[in-house]
């Protein structure tokens, strides 16, 4: 596959790989930042409202980046 037809298969308004590795490691931030919070909630180092607002905004934030990928995707186009 030539580079002009790899670039044409690459589909997304924003680099796709750039935005797929950053959200990426923005979801799996959100996913063990919610894991350390539940660990400290169950080990009684932190209550759990701390618990539960932690584990709500690292769902909103990881949700936000996947839906930000999923856009891009979406609107980019292919015929350049």
């Amino acid at each position: 596959m030539s580079n002009s037809e790899q670039r044409q298969a690459q589909r997304g308004f924003l680099n796709p790989s750039l935005v797929r590795s950053f959200s990426f490691w923005i979801t799996s931030l959100c996913i063990l930042v919610a894991v350390l919070a539940s660990l400290l909630a169950i080990w009684k180092f932190a209550g759990t409202d701390i618990l539960w607002r932690t584990v709500a905004t690292c769902a909103v934030i990881g949700s936000g980046t996947v839906a930000f990928y999923w856009v891009n995707v979406l609107f980019g186009n292919t015929s350049e």
